[in-house]
């Protein structure tokens, strides 16, 4: 899994002061996509991973101006912090998982023990679950049609496949 943080952008908001959102790449199994986050939702985060694994250093919480500059600094260090978060956890909790909107791993032991992102998630909704197998004695496409006649197109095929050296001269 890969993270960058690209870029971030001002946001205007009525009901409080502005605030910043970073916008977060996240690549994993050859897919990409963006997750936007403020810092209030890394730190939220923070807190949380540091009770059940190894967290390096954030960013301040108390930044004095908001210039680019300084807003900058502080993308590199969310950008800094994700990646050792990575780096130094061979299993990634789900929390962390939940945070950049990636599906969960089938094995994250660390992942139980350290919670949901989410608090008021159930226990029983971040269980994985799976779909049945279904499982086929023979290749359904082969086995006779309901009628007497015979398919002549598959059974040439499979005759020219699997029997090249009784075709016809």
């Amino acid at each position: 899994m890969e993270v960058y943080i690209p870029s971030f952008r001002h946001e205007e908001s009525d009901l409080e002061r502005g605030y910043t959102v970073f916008k977060i790449e996240v690549l994993m199994n050859g897919r990409k996509h963006f997750v936007e986050k403020r810092y209030s939702e890394f730190h939220a985060l923070h807190k949380k991973l540091k009770k059940c694994i190894k967290t390096p250093e954030i960013p301040s919480k108390h930044v004095r101006n908001w210039v680019p500059k300084v807003l900058e600094q502080r993308r590199q260090g969310l950008e800094t912090y994700l990646q050792a978060v990575i780096l130094e956890n061979e299993e990634l909790p789900k929390l962390f998982l939940d945070f950049l909107n990636v599906r969960h791993l089938p094995s994250l032991p660390k992942a139980e023990s350290c919670g949901s992102f989410d608090e008021t998630e159930s226990e029983e909704s971040s269980k994985l679950s799976h779909q049945p197998v279904l499982l086929f004695l023979g290749d359904p496409y082969v086995l006779p049609a309901a009628s007497d006649f015979p398919n002549v197109v598959i059974e040439g095929v499979l005759h020219g496949i699997f029997y090249p050296h009784l075709q016809p001269r």
